[in-house]
């Protein structure tokens, strides 16, 4: 039964954004469409212990078509709930050029109706099946206030009414934002998972697949080439992020000889175009902070003078305790630790909760020649990952 449960929960991982998108589409109801979805995933634990199917996606779609199919025939007809994503020949305004499950149910979810955070705490948990601690870790904050928010977006969404429908050709411009939250939030899940080995790559794969889609869908708009850069950059190092063990290859130890070239050129030539079109916001400079990184053919040669001077460009327009975090590593490597662990100051509190803050001030300590110890023990206390656990006893010499 442990394995039958893996192999659901592999599929329901892989799948979910895809069906559920279809569901949407064909019964109009996004409560609708979750339940029949979660109906199949409950038969398949049932229906799957004899055999497997072959196509366990394309299962869990048609029983969960089925199940959709038989919920509407039983609902009212003058239900009062609004038509979601129903398509029919009375709405010819409707897009038409997006014909991406997954990437409609994104757009859906991205209302303009709620806060932007609301948005995207609300679209993970539906379209990505994130649990609140997920969501809570993405938006480095407590599962409290994530709660919270899903909570006050769907609120807003009933007293208001709101139907869910594909935005006009005229009104994605303003869901775009929210939209790259959701991506890049799906990337970074992948790239470092809460649970289980380090990195997810199908959540890698498919939030890279959503990136280039919606490059294609408003190809004048900087910031969706300037996350396909970031994500590209991320996942060309892939290979050489986990050694044998399963344990982190920090960047500076990893062999760039074994980096995707492919997937480095792509993200060059997106940030180039993400520039070209007068792109100078957090996701650009972000990106260029990245290229930095890796086209830099050694840890040693890595330009920190201009690192340093992309994060001050970058906590200009966008201060954060991460952006904080993220310049005061870079400064210590142009400047030393010392300098790296006096830009720490007053960072501990809003980054209590985050381990990779205590890890880093940990490395600085050494660095200096003082212990580590009990910012290592509080970097361990925080950690969820198991790899990256076993990486901080192994640095307790555990």
């Amino acid at each position: 039964m442990a394995d039958l449960s893996a192999i659901v929960g592999e599929t329901v991982r892989q799948e979910r954004g895809r069906i559920v998108g279809g569901l949407l589409r064909f019964c109009g109801d996004l409560d609708a469409a979750e339940e029949a979805f979660q109906d199949a995933v409950l038969s398949a634990l049932e229906a799957w212990r004899s055999e497997v199917p072959e196509n366990p996606g394309a299962w869990l779609m048609r029983v969960a078509k089925n199940r959709a199919s038989d919920a509407r025939r039983r609902r009212s007809v003058a239900q009062a709930k609004a038509p979601l994503l129903v398509e029919d020949e009375a709405a010819p305004d409707m897009v038409d050029v997006v014909t991406d499950d997954h990437l409609r149910l994104v757009l859906t979810c991205c209302h303009p109706e709620l806060a932007r955070d609301n948005q995207i705490a609300l679209t993970l948990k539906i379209v990505a099946g994130f649990s609140t601690d997920e969501i809570a870790r993405a938006f480095v904050s407590s599962e409290a206030t994530v709660s919270q928010r899903i909570l006050r977006a769907k609120q807003t969404l009933a007293a208001k009414k709101v139907g869910f429908e594909i935005p006009a050709k005229e009104e994605l411009t303003a869901r775009i934002g929210p939209v790259l939250g959701v991506i890049y939030a799906m990337f970074n899940e992948g790239h470092t998972s809460r649970r289980g080995p380090l990195m997810r790559l199908d959540l890698q794969a498919e939030a890279l697949r959503l990136g280039r889609l919606v490059c294609d869908l408003v190809p004048r708009e900087p910031d969706p080439f300037a996350v396909v850069a970031l994500m590209s950059f991320s996942a060309a190092r892939a290979a050489t992020r986990v050694d044998t063990e399963g344990l982190p290859i920090l960047l500076p130890a990893q062999d760039r000889s074994r980096w995707d070239r492919e997937l480095l050129r792509e993200g060059l030539v997106a940030l180039s175009r993400a520039r070209s079109l007068g792109g100078h916001g957090p996701y650009v400079l972000e990106a260029a902070i990245a290229a930095v990184h890796v086209t830099s053919p050694t840890w040693e040669s890595t330009d920190f003078r201009n690192i340093v001077a992309l994060y001050d460009a970058l906590a200009a327009i966008a201060p954060s305790p991460i952006v904080a975090l993220n310049r005061a590593i870079a400064l210590a490597m142009r400047d030393g630790p010392a300098a790296g662990l006096a830009a720490l100051e007053g960072l501990a509190e809003p980054l209590a909760s985050y381990h990779l803050f205590f890890s880093a001030r940990a490395e600085l300590l050494e660095r200096l020649g003082r212990d580590p110890r009990p910012d290592l023990e509080k970097a361990l206390s925080l950690s969820t990952n198991a790899s990256e656990r076993k990486l901080l006893e192994r640095r307790l010499g555990r």
